[in-house]
């Protein structure tokens, strides 16, 4: 899971389904990124840290443990 785009989307007060509307992909992918499921495009990295106001590279960082 990545812990800190749920952190993200919960301190924005935002549900799935909002973030996946105003970044112009499907809940279903949404939750997939969310999840830890799917990786996700550069393109789609940025419209998703438009919307919750982070820098879109975050995506690309490497966890630490």
């Amino acid at each position: 899971m990545r812990e800190w785009l749920y952190n993200a989307r919960k301190n924005k007060n935002l549900t799935m389904a909002e973030v996946a509307a105003k970044s112009n992909i499907s809940e279903s992918y949404y939750s997939m990124i969310e999840n830890g499921n799917r990786d996700v495009s550069v393109k789609t990295a940025k419209k998703i840290a438009k919307v919750l106001g982070f820098d879109w590279t975050k995506f690309y960082e490497e966890e630490v443990n």
